[in-house]
């Protein structure tokens, strides 16, 4: 028996990183997948690992219709949703007086609105159903600043914000809504960030080192968490927002380290 047995999900950006990990996880754990990213190649590859339990939707989160297309997708090969991921991102990098504006608006529109389109178009579904779940990726940048990252923080505090308030509006139509906030992940898109920086190893040490356990975390921790929020483990939990990040946000900043 597994903890998703029958159930349907939808995961957005599953094409790699934590929606690729926890689209494998939610599929051993019974669920069938929509996958769903911009990237048709990495899409189909996730998809086809998982067999008749995966199914790829090519969507872009910028777009409303094609969100909206995506759970109709998922309704119409499988029946219905049963819990939604809204795990797409992007962020621009830059000073808040630096920062370009086309960066500002992309950031915006991928990582808080493709969010909102989830929760716009799969809410009148579940609720149509009888309920439902759905777990928005934020992060602990969403609940403090970042040297040079204040699109992408603005962004994931609004999805922090965004989830509460779901959560209360839904709380007695049986659908609970949580996010989890993850610290600095391995994933492609953070790798790459820190390969291109000036001095990449250093780079890559100071974010170990800013998380109390000396390391990033990897996907599927971040997919285990978001497992548990979608199953009935955490059926008491609505509004949670529950931080993963290694210790990074146990810390006051001060300087120091343990013996």
């Amino acid at each position: 028996m597994g903890k998703l047995d029958n159930r349907i999900a939808a995961i957005t950006g599953a094409g790699s990183g934590i929606g690729a990990a926890t689209a494998r996880l939610l599929a051993a754990e019974g669920a069938r997948v929509v996958i769903a990213d911009i990237d048709e190649a990495t899409g189909h590859k996730v998809a086809n690992e998982l067999g008749a339990a995966g199914a790829f939707c090519k969507t872009d989160v910028r777009n409303p219709k094609q969100v909206e297309e995506m759970v109709k997708f998922a309704v119409d090969r499988f029946g219905r949703l049963d819990v939604l991921h809204n795990n797409a991102f992007y962020t621009t990098v830059g000073a808040v007086g630096e920062m370009s504006i086309d960066g500002w608006l992309k950031t915006i529109s991928v990582t808080l609105s493709g969010v909102f389109y989830g929760m716009r178009f799969a809410l009148p579904q579940m609720v149509a159903q009888g309920g439902g779940v759905i777990v928005n990726t934020a992060s602990i940048s969403g609940l403090f600043g970042d040297y040079r990252m204040g699109a992408y923080n603005a962004a994931k505090a609004g999805v922090v914000n965004l989830t509460k308030t779901a959560a209360i509006e839904y709380a007695r139509k049986n659908i609970r809504v949580n996010a989890v906030c993850p610290g600095m992940i391995a994933t492609p898109p953070v790798v790459n960030l820190l390969a291109a920086t000036r001095d990449p190893n250093r780079a890559s040490k100071n974010a170990a080192e800013s998380h109390a356990m000396g390391r990033l975390g990897q996907p599927e921790e971040i997919a285990r968490v978001v497992l548990f929020l979608a199953s009935d483990d955490a059926s008491f939990m609505t509004g949670s927002i529950v931080v993963a990040d290694g210790g990074a946000t146990a810390h006051t900043g001060l300087p120091g380290h343990p013996l």
